[in-house]
């Protein structure tokens, strides 16, 4: 290999890892953004339940956390208490199917 390909192979080599570091601060940068608005929407006991949810069900919680942004900037949601995330959560829930198995 000569040495201008060993300079090309080099510079493309740093030129992937600096975009794969520029991905990950964007995506920090997002979740970041998200944890701060989820926060200021939910009270401190909702915000206990949202992890707890986050732990049993990560990508539950995510779908969760889109739909809180999603209603707060369309205006229809503003601080929610324990309560009314409970609430939030069982027409979410209502709203799925529900599945059951039946042994005879």
């Amino acid at each position: 290999m000569s040495e201008l390909d060993e300079l090309r192979q080099r510079r493309m080599m740093e030129l992937q890892m600096r975009q794969q570091m520029e991905s990950q601060l964007q995506a920090q940068e997002v979740e970041g953004q998200i944890k701060h608005i989820v926060q200021n929407l939910l009270a401190p006991d909702a915000q206990q339940r949202l992890s707890n949810i986050r732990l049993a069900r990560p990508e539950f919680a995510r779908q969760i956390e889109i739909l809180l942004i999603q209603l707060y900037q369309g205006g229809r949601l503003k601080k929610m208490n324990d309560e009314q995330f409970k609430a939030l959560l069982s027409k979410i829930r209502g709203s799925k199917r529900e599945s059951s198995i039946t042994v005879r």
